[in-house]
């Protein structure tokens, strides 16, 4: 499943990185491989009573682990198109329902949207068919649970290469029909909001196909069902949601909403006095270092934390600040939509405002909710968000 900031699934436990893509692990994810893991043991131990509990657990956990290193292939496939396509990939997050390539922009065009969005279940298809041909030849070489486990494989890969292709959004059978609505119409928010619906009927679905299973004697099983379901609802509606909100912030400047009476320090005052009379008065998170009253970066807790307090009183704020060319800065003219993909590329709050090599103003995440709220205000009195 690819995702274009939609959830709040942020990695908690980093893996490392891919060929540059940051790999990790939503805390969620252990719910997941605790299933899996006695899913796979069950099945083994139906299959080879004769095993100790031992033997059956290294192969369920050997088992999970490949799995798992498919559904991130899944994933990955998704992330390198995008990449090819000029497309920012922040990272790939595994969680309890899966993984997530959080793509940091909207496809430029139908064509580049649907190459993204097949690319993860035809990389399952592949996989999964090259584990079940695997698991046919192996049985002569008289390893029966080699020839289990490859076939396990083959048929959960087929399976979320089918689950991923149903055709809500987000799944990437729902992107691949907004893909296809997209190309005929020409129209994004309206090919959105067709899959997003399509997406919400799949949830309902789902949601009921497991409350009848439970109320049936279904079990657990049916719960997760259900679970599924309403993911992919609240999935559906935040997908739909953010899309316009893209679209209402295409059409704003920076200049519309950045503040202008904006906090700035000089460059060359140590950071004791940084810390006494501005960082802890004030309690602003972000300030605009300046030189002879050029911007030449940005000064935050963050880079004072990892300066050690013995050397606070004599060194200077430019020698531990960010520098302004190793942070992206905007102008009035840019579109409230870049300054925040910005925002989210270098993790920041704040971002300083530039015009003719000059401070103009600074945008921060609190300007942008602010317009928000005025304009929900404005629009919907009665409080509930209506795309514009």
């Amino acid at each position: 499943m690819s995702r274009r900031q939609v959830f709040d699934l942020e990695s908690q436990i980093r893996l490392g990185r891919i060929f540059g893509i940051k790999v990790g692990l939503h805390y969620s994810w252990f719910l997941i491989a605790l299933l899996i893991v006695m899913s796979f043991a069950a099945h083994f131990h139906a299959s080879y009573p004769q095993w100790s509990d031992a033997v059956i657990a290294v192969w369920a956990l050997s088992t999970s682990v490949l799995f798992f290193a498919s559904l991130l292939l899944h994933e990955l496939a998704h992330s390198i198109v995008a990449r090819a396509h000029g497309l920012p990939v922040r990272e790939i997050t595994l969680f309890a329902l899966g993984g997530i390539s959080q793509i940091e922009k909207e496809s430029p065009n139908a064509a580049t949207e649907f190459w993204i969005a097949i690319a993860g279940p035809l990389t399952s298809v592949i996989l999964g068919s090259a584990c079940m041909l695997a698991s046919k030849a192996v049985v002569h070489l008289d390893i029966p649970a080699l020839a289990g486990m490859l076939a396990a494989l083959g048929y959960i890969n087929l399976a979320l290469a089918f689950f991923n292709m149903l055709p809500g959004y987000p799944m990437d059978g729902g992107r691949i029909l907004r893909a296809f609505i997209w190309w005929r119409t020409g129209d994004l928010e309206r090919s959105t909001s067709a899959a997003a619906t399509a997406g919400q009927m799949v949830g309902i679905f789902f949601i009921a196909i497991g409350f009848l299973t439970f109320l049936k004697g279904g079990g657990f099983n049916s719960l997760w069902i259900a679970f599924i379901g309403w993911f992919l609802l609240q999935a559906a509606r935040d997908s739909y949601i953010a899309t316009s909100l893209r679209k209402i912030l295409g059409r704003v400047r920076v200049g519309d909403v950045m503040a202008h009476d904006c906090p700035t320090v000089d460059g060359r005052i140590m950071i004791r006095e940084f810390v006494e009379n501005e960082l802890l008065r004030t309690g602003r998170r972000c300030f605009i270092v300046l030189d002879n009253g050029t911007v030449t970066g940005l000064i935050t807790p963050h880079e004072i934390k990892h300066t050690d307090r013995a050397v606070w009183a004599t060194t200077p704020l430019a020698a531990v600040m960010r520098p302004l060319k190793s942070i992206r800065f905007v102008t009035p003219d840019t579109s409230l939509m870049s300054a925040l993909e910005a925002m989210a590329h270098d993790d920041l709050n704040q971002l300083p405002v530039i015009l003719d090599g000059h401070l103009a103003g600074v945008l921060s995440r609190s300007e942008v909710v602010a317009y928000l709220q005025t304009r929900e205000e404005l629009q919907n009195p009665k409080g509930s968000f209506r795309a514009a």
